[in-house]
């Protein structure tokens, strides 16, 4: 008998799921079995908005369409990434450290971004260039500048630019000087497609793994986009990468962009702000940055389950932290495939880990 090959196969290229197992048998028969990561980006904090460190794995417990989960791996903020192995005939759970990979250049993210990984979060940061942002342009560059400068624990930085188009000024980088002459740079221009150019940067996060977050400054509505926002939102559900939404008075003064806002990054696990001020968006940006700092990213491998649309993920804390904290992450994701064929020939064996949902 023919010994197993395994390989990954890319199965949408909205949504990443993982890779298929392949069995070869006698007869060069073919079982194909979907597997997933999902990753949860988890936020906890007391009834005073205070975060809550220190939990350990088994102080969570997570369902997926009320089917129990086995948490795979585990982060807390800024600490490296623990993988949660059983050990011995006792089937105790042991936390294993898992090496970080070295941080990437510039050129390594933007010739093969679905190949890299990296310590620490990957950050998009998605600027509103178009006609609207005539005032207050100077001091929105400064607050993203003091924001990029004081991130720590994040391995990677995207700045891009939007109007009427999506610029992608500067790829993923852990240069940070690189990033902030990308923010000098811009210049106010046209319309505002913010929903467009948000869906490709949901897109290009996709292909990533691990945490994964874009940061929104928008100085209003849009209103030059295709792409309706409830589309942006499901996708950034389903990849598990979180928005958090920065405006100013002049968005908040339109009630419906004011409700997508906060429709959009608390289905994806963030927030939004409504800034008055420019110190309010310096405040803004600061209380992302500590959020970033103070999740708590758990995976896990779904048990099997026959639904193939959205499944609905519910996280909790156990014991007496389920009365004194609370939670805030995604409710969800959806499960898109592409139809495959199997080839007659096997294709030769890849390692690789699989992506995230």
């Amino acid at each position: 008998m023919k010994k197993p090959i395994f390989s990954m196969l890319l199965l949408s290229s909205l949504v990443l799921l993982g890779g298929t197992r392949r069995t070869s048998a006698q007869d060069d028969s073919r079982i194909r079995v979907d597997v997933v990561l999902v990753q949860l980006n988890v936020a906890v904090t007391d009834r005073k908005g205070n975060y809550v460190t220190g939990l350990k794995p088994e102080d969570f417990v997570i369902t997926e369409d009320r089917i129990p989960e086995k948490i795979s791996t585990f982060e807390e903020g800024n600490e490296p990434t623990k993988r949660l192995v059983l050990s011995g005939p006792d089937g105790k759970t042991i936390a294993q450290t898992v090496v970080p990979e070295p941080v990437v250049t510039n050129e390594d993210a933007a010739t093969n971004p679905g190949a890299v990984s990296t310590t620490g979060a990957n950050v998009f940061i998605l600027f509103d260039t178009s006609n609207y942002m005539y005032r207050g342009f100077v001091f929105a560059q400064d607050s993203i500048a003091d924001f990029i400068r004081s991130l720590e624990g994040v391995g990677r930085v995207a700045f891009y630019s939007y109007s009427r188009d999506l610029s992608r000024a500067v790829p993923l980088t852990a240069e940070r000087p690189t990033v902030l002459r990308g923010v000098r740079s811009t210049v106010a221009g046209d319309d505002a497609a913010l929903y467009n150019s948000l869906l490709l940067t949901v897109k290009d996060a996709a292909r990533l793994t691990g945490r994964k977050a874009i940061v929104v400054f928008s100085n209003g509505p849009d209103n030059a986009s295709l792409v309706p926002p409830e589309d942006v939102a499901e996708l950034a559900q389903s990849t598990g990468t979180i928005i958090y939404m920065i405006s100013t008075r002049d968005a908040e003064a339109e009630p419906i962009s004011t409700a997508v806002f906060e429709r959009m990054s608390r289905a994806t696990g963030g927030k939004a702000y409504f800034s008055k001020s420019w110190k309010d968006e310096k405040d803004a940006f600061a209380s992302i940055r500590d959020d970033l700092a103070h999740l708590y990213s758990l995976s896990y491998y779904p048990q099997p389950n026959p639904n193939r649309g959205w499944r609905s993920i519910s996280v909790k804390l156990v014991g007496e932290a389920a009365q004194k904290y609370r939670i805030r992450t995604r409710d969800g994701y959806r499960v898109l495939k592409q139809p495959q064929v199997a080839s007659a020939v096997p294709p030769p064996a890849v390692s690789a880990e699989p992506p995230t949902q």
